[in-house]
């Protein structure tokens, strides 16, 4: 199985663009197209596309970064029905939920199409530093395929199941994790800042002690202490994931007491101050109090 020579990239947007562009220093011809504007978005070695059929009409795999579900959905089964199409893999980037992910698997499938199920982590700064990680639920033949494209925008490339939804639930868990360990640090660092405690010193001693966890050695050192609050991925999009959650855990009838918590606290975050850097939650759990 040959490795694709033409490549599409759908969707130049806070995640998307920063992965286009090192995509584009790949080697190969990359096709673009942003349905929000593609000319102003474009990576200099990228070609600008005037539709979601011209990408399908010239690149063999083409890569989704796209904001939901019903879109997700929506661009799959353009690309499937594009009447000229060359494009015979799509690679879902985007973070979807699992129900979405399965609907796009079966529409490709119809037409022929492998999908792949791969979201990322690592936000909008592992994106434009190349190394996000990517889960990649499709046939492993495929991941062997793209691993070397992959490693243009990838430090971390697994392939964690064959099955589309099964990346979307690694992702979704993931990031329940990322942001119950941001709210249980940010309440742990404030209780200590009212007992006298230094935020450098109480990080210091947790960071190597058993309450260490990705806030407390990444994000409460890097832009809560320094009041930069820039990890460059919004409070939307963690509420929108912690929902996926928590609505996947009742579905599947496992337990989610702490995930509804979270879900709830995300929600009331994202409703006060929409638009901000997730890491600002530090201060929406201060001044509600």
């Amino acid at each position: 199985m040959s490795a694709p020579t033409q490549l599409g990239f759908i969707g130049l947007g806070q995640m998307g663009g920063p992965m286009a562009e090192n995509i584009s220093g790949f080697g190969l011809p990359l096709h673009v197209f942003d349905a929000a504007g593609t000319t102003e978005r474009t990576p200099a070695a990228g070609l600008a596309c005037e539709s979601v059929d011209d990408v399908a009409a010239k690149a063999e795999t083409i890569f989704l970064s796209l904001p939901d579900g019903p879109v997700s959905c929506a661009v799959a089964g353009a690309i499937a029905a594009s009447a000229n199409r060359v494009t015979t893999v799509i690679v879902d980037l985007s973070t979807v939920g699992p129900d979405a992910a399965r609907q796009a698997g079966e529409i490709c499938a119809a037409a022929g199409i492998t999908y792949i199920d791969a979201p990322v982590s690592g936000g909008a700064l592992g994106a434009k530093a190349g190394s996000i990680t990517i889960m990649w639920a499709g046939p492993e033949a495929e991941f062997t395929r793209h691993q070397p494209v992959m490693a243009s925008f990838s430090k971390n490339q697994f392939h964690v199941g064959d099955q589309p939804g099964q990346g979307q639930a690694l992702k979704i868990l993931n990031n329940f994790l990322s942001a119950t360990a941001m709210a249980a640090t940010s309440e742990a660092m404030l209780f200590g800042l009212s007992q006298g405690l230094d935020m450098k010193v109480m990080l210091d001693v947790v960071n190597v002690s058993t309450g260490q966890n990705s806030a407390s050695l990444d994000k409460f050192p890097k832009r809560i202490l320094t009041e930069t609050y820039d990890a460059g991925f919004k409070s939307a999009l963690m509420a929108k994931d912690v929902k996926l959650y928590y609505e996947n855990t009742r579905a599947a009838h496992t337990p989610g007491d702490v995930g509804g918590l979270i879900s709830k606290l995300w929600n009331s975050f994202d409703e006060a101050q929409p638009g901000s850097d997730f890491t600002r939650v530090f201060e929406f759990i201060r001044d509600r109090n």
